[in-house]
């Protein structure tokens, strides 16, 4: 796949679509990469050219000493979209993606066309919850990102769906097991310091917040309350999990598009 060489290391990505479309960034959640949107790339790319990558500390991209900030990842955005001569794109992210597109909302929104925020908050979590993962993970390891992976399936998927789609399930959290324990806990940091709550009303651009009706991780509450904050913002809910795009797959994917081609 083709990287772009940041000032510390290369960021690895890859782009669908047709040449001259509008731009659609998408950014994945913790512990993945960029083929955890491999679903709904063929639909996507129908309409949009479609680029996605792979976080830092993620996939095939550059793993730099942490702790790292949304900030940073947000930057890192901005100057992949600089180097491959984008100034304009939709962007959506899930989770993690999340916070760097409610980070880019509000301090780049004059590069944004349309923001898709799925299954992600303002502030995620307690500190004690990334202090303690970001401990266990680099003290264990690859081993600990492994038993880490087992844990996962619970938080990402609800039980019927683990149980009847293991081929959808298993792809995706084979991705946690193989991320690196570095780069993973250099993200967890991020995450834990990420606070938008007192931001959000600077996003000035079209936005659709995406939930999960059975998400324990970011919840509908979560949503609505950035709902009520970022102005206009729009908000649609499936009853699923936390990475709603596997679960709720083709529904999903309409609901994006359809936001994104108004």
């Amino acid at each position: 796949m083709p990287t772009v060489q940041l000032a510390d290391g290369a960021l690895n990505y890859q782009i669908d679509g047709p040449v001259g479309a509008p731009v659609l960034v998408l950014s994945n959640s913790l512990g993945t990469e960029l083929r955890m949107w491999d679903a709904q790339v063929p639909a996507f790319a129908g309409h949009f050219r479609v680029l996605r990558y792979d976080t830092r500390g993620h996939g095939e991209s550059l793993v730099s000493q942490g702790p790292y900030s949304v900030e940073q990842l947000g930057r890192d955005v901005l100057a992949l979209t600089d180097a491959l001569d984008i100034q304009g794109f939709s962007f959506c992210g899930l989770s993690m993606g999340g916070l760097i597109g409610q980070w880019l909302g509000i301090n780049a929104g004059e590069r944004l066309h349309k923001l898709v925020l799925c299954n992600t908050a303002a502030k995620i979590a307690s500190d004690e919850v990334w202090n303690g993962r970001i401990d266990t993970v680099l003290k264990g390891g690859r081993q600990a990102m492994r038993d880490l992976r087992d844990a996962t399936i619970a938080r990402w998927f609800t039980a019927e769906f683990a149980a009847a789609r293991p081929d959808k399930v298993e792809p995706v959290v084979g991705m946690l097991a193989l991320t690196s324990p570095e780069g993973y806990a250099a993200n967890c940091a991020a995450v834990r310091d990420a606070d938008f709550r007192e931001r959000l009303g600077a996003v000035a651009v079209p936005t659709l917040i995406v939930c999960g009706t059975r998400d324990a991780v970011t919840t509908p509450e979560h949503g609505r309350f950035m709902q009520e904050k970022i102005p206009g913002a729009e908000l649609v809910e499936f009853p699923v999990a936390h990475l709603s795009n596997v679960e709720a797959g083709e529904a999903f994917t309409e609901a994006v598009l359809d936001f994104l081609r108004k």
